[in-house]
């Protein structure tokens, strides 16, 4: 198809091109520039009138748990659901999580292989994923959600092939990391500091100690270049998370000016998750504790972003949705970016693409609107250069490819396809 008609936000982080065109064949972009200049149409090639809205790279979010269910639930509600219920919720996130801008996500704890493959192939709607399956913690650490009964409930927050939360030497965090990864894992998820939404850890506590994280980024390094993504709010749990090397920090709450230099000088990313941020969790739906470590947590989080952002650290997209977002309104972070991080929409937008498919590890083949990439696109109302709110407004989604192919459109641009028979 020929998209024309269209302001282009490429997710390269330069002007944007007015009047615009881009060619999609076979699944990829083959050409994108001024309209006018593009080469000559294939037989059958539909061209597509975009109205003056903008075109821009599907985006990513790096950081969510198709698993969890948002403000529609609770963590501990799948307890009483079988797990064939359990699945088809997870269908549902993953279908209004694509349809609202989302072509590429990572999945850091609770779903499985099984979900990231049937996408691949085809048989269920939903981003291309990346999954970490569980996330590994120390006992008492942010991934011990032991209830003061003695009831552990983790087998029913991942996959029931996946090994334990629980780590607490260095040969467990390696035996455990090879099992994931055998299994799959595409990221390996520690935590290596307390949380806000759990009830029976605090956000200051060191989750896991340098030598420990280390073992699993050595690991992951030896089992095929595996990064390693650490769940990091409180200082002690970040700087161990620094210097062993990690790929990200997820949050980064408690970060001060020495490791911020730590993470540009190595190249660590930075996920914030502000959409967790700006609302302060409901005691009844988590605990009393949990809902006051988030009032603190949350006005931390929005002061950090914007010195991690002067300070040079990369950031890429993440929402944590599920966890306490809704699952669809993940592009409402880019408006958070610009608000409390100092981005400017431009820079917000690269955040979710280039940069995210860079921390993914996709950069190659993702990210930008470039000849030869894959053709993921998501066309917005009006111009989010001028106003960012838009892409978080899941009504301004007009239009959504994946892999060359419209996911939904909103805006009735395509042809109407001929009646069957």
């Amino acid at each position: 198809m020929l998209l024309y008609n269209a302001r282009l936000v490429d997710g390269r982080g330069g002007d944007p091109v007015p009047d615009a065109a881009v060619v999609i064949r076979d699944g990829r972009f083959t050409w994108a520039g001024r309209r006018g200049d593009e080469p000559e149409p294939v037989a059958g090639e539909a061209r597509v009138d975009l109205r003056g809205n903008t075109i821009c790279p599907g985006f990513f979010d790096c950081h969510l748990h198709f698993a969890l269910p948002g403000t529609k639930g609770t963590l501990y509600d799948g307890l009483a659901q079988p797990a064939s219920y359990r699945t088809l919720t997870v269908l549902d996130r993953l279908r209004v999580t694509l349809r609202n801008g989302v072509t590429t996500a990572r999945d850091l704890m609770g779903i499985d292989t099984g979900f990231r493959d049937a996408v691949a192939h085809g048989l269920i709607e939903g981003p291309r994923l990346l999954v970490a399956i569980n996330m590994l913690s120390q006992t008492a650490g942010h991934g011990d959600f032991t209830l003061r009964s003695g009831f552990d409930p983790t087998p029913y927050l991942a996959a029931p092939e996946a090994p334990p939360f629980r780590v607490d030497s260095a040969d467990e965090i390696r035996a455990t990391v090879r099992r994931l990864i055998a299994l799959g894992a595409d990221v390996i998820k520690v935590a290596t500091s307390g949380g806000v939404a759990t009830p029976n850890d605090q956000p200051e506590w060191l989750g896991m100690r340098t030598e420990l994280v280390r073992a699993a980024v050595e690991e992951g390094i030896a089992y095929g270049g595996v990064p390693v993504a650490a769940h990091a709010i409180g200082y002690a749990g970040i700087r161990a998370a620094i210097e062993a090397g990690v790929r990200s920090i997820e949050h980064g709450y408690a970060l001060d000016d020495e490791l911020r230099r730590r993470m540009v000088d190595q190249g660590t990313y930075l996920v914030p998750t502000l959409l967790e941020t700006v609302h302060d969790l409901d005691p009844a739906r988590t605990s009393p504790v949990a809902a006051r470590k988030s009032v603190h947590w949350h006005e931390v989080a929005q002061q950090a972003v914007g010195e991690s952002a002067a300070a040079g650290v990369a950031i890429a997209l993440g929402t944590d949705a599920g966890l306490g977002p809704d699952h669809g309104t993940n592009l409402a972070e880019l408006g958070l970016l610009v608000r409390f991080g100092g981005l400017t929409p431009g820079e917000a937008i690269v955040a979710g693409t280039r940069t995210a498919a860079r921390l993914c590890g996709v950069e190659d083949h993702l990210g930008t609107v470039a000849a030869g990439k894959i053709a993921d696109v998501v066309v917005v109302a009006g111009d989010p250069l001028a106003d960012i709110g838009v892409l978080g407004n899941p009504d301004k989604i007009l239009l959504v490819v994946k892999d060359g192919v419209p996911v939904v459109d909103r805006a009735g641009f395509l042809p109407a396809a001929p009646p069957a028979g």
